[in-house]
């Protein structure tokens, strides 16, 4: 810790449970936690054997790198944007937690944190944490009515490793390019076109009911293009019911898609998608690096929803307004 004052919002967090509290949650993926201001950091088996066996852990608390967060963000831009954005501008954060605060932040909802969450592992980051404001409290008092919390906010006077600051108005739609995240980020309209064989929606960043209600709309009336296997994945069978519920589901499949079980599924290429070698894919998921889908002779790049989506109709790595003039 560093002291009573002058801390980070890292600095401050409990093991009580609830906003301000901290958890060691398994895969590593898998830490959506930060948006409801918690901290939360991956594990391995290993660490988690000697938590079964010992019922304790540790953590060392990092220097903090906050990214300031201003103006408005766009209807179409996706967490998954805003965190490619950072990835590719301002790349590894290995050893740090990443604090993300700021005017911008009122524009952005609970899934977009929950995906710029989950992705914090990406660049190496112990921790990402989110700040309990009034988009917080809101959702606490839906899920969780008459819950006491305890922030876990930063002093005004918090020191920090480094702080960025970034105009969301300025955010682009984004992709990774294959291998990593890190530096390795491009807007879109920067990119040669480049033909898909599988587009993946889906895991732990991006198949949430949101996502789904995005790429349910980009293809609504439409067909996948020939050649092309789009497969979604709802996070979780509670998503995956409300989907259904919405009409999302068949608008999915009578597009083309294949709408699996909620799981992992083709994000980590055991089953539901697995690459062939020299294939190209296109994933809303958490991780492209070599032979993570499949064969370490395919390629995967990283995009959102919307944009793997509109990929999938037209057959190459395109944004919404392009695949809607291919179709006019």
């Amino acid at each position: 810790m560093s002291g009573a004052t002058r801390r980070t919002a890292s600095d401050a967090v409990r093991t009580d449970g609830g906003p301000g509290w901290s958890g060691a949650p398994a895969p590593n993926a898998a830490v959506p936690a930060p948006l409801l201001n918690s901290a939360a950091r991956g594990l391995g088996p290993l660490e988690i054997l000697q938590m079964l066996c010992t019922g304790r852990t540790w953590y060392r608390v990092p220097p903090t790198i906050r990214y300031e967060l201003t103006g408005t963000k766009p209807a179409h831009i996706n967490g998954k944007d805003i965190f490619l954005a950072i990835s590719g501008r301002y790349g590894d954060a290995t050893d740090h937690a990443l604090e993300f605060g700021g005017p911008g932040l009122a524009s952005l909802p609970l899934s977009d944190r929950r995906t710029i969450a989950t992705q914090g592992a990406e660049i190496g980051a112990d921790f990402t944490l989110f700040p309990f404001d009034a988009i917080t409290e809101e959702f606490l008092a839906e899920v969780a009515p008459g819950a006491s919390c305890t922030p876990a906010n930063p002093d005004p006077d918090a020191v920090y490793a480094d702080v960025q600051t970034i105009d969301l108005a300025t955010i682009e739609p984004m992709v990774a390019l294959p291998g990593t995240v890190i530096n390795n980020a491009v807007p879109l309209g920067g990119l040669d076109r480049t033909r898909i064989d599988q587009a993946f929606i889906g895991s732990c960043a991006n198949g949430q009911l949101a996502d789904l209600e995005v790429a349910a709309r980009v293809v609504q009336g439409r067909r996948v293009a020939p050649g092309v296997r789009l497969i979604v994945t709802p996070a979780s069978q509670q998503v995956y019911l409300e989907a259904v519920k919405r009409g999302y589901v068949a608008t999915l499949v009578e597009a083309g898609a294949v709408v699996t079980n909620s799981t992992c599924g083709a994000c980590f290429g055991y089953h539901m998608g697995v690459l062939a070698p020299g294939e190209v894919c296109v994933t809303s998921s958490t991780r492209n690096f070599r032979g993570r889908m499949g064969s370490t002779e395919a390629q995967v790049y990283m995009a959102s929803p919307a944009t793997v989506a509109a990929s999938a109709l037209v057959g190459y790595i395109a944004a919404p307004d392009q695949q809607a003039e291919v179709a006019a």
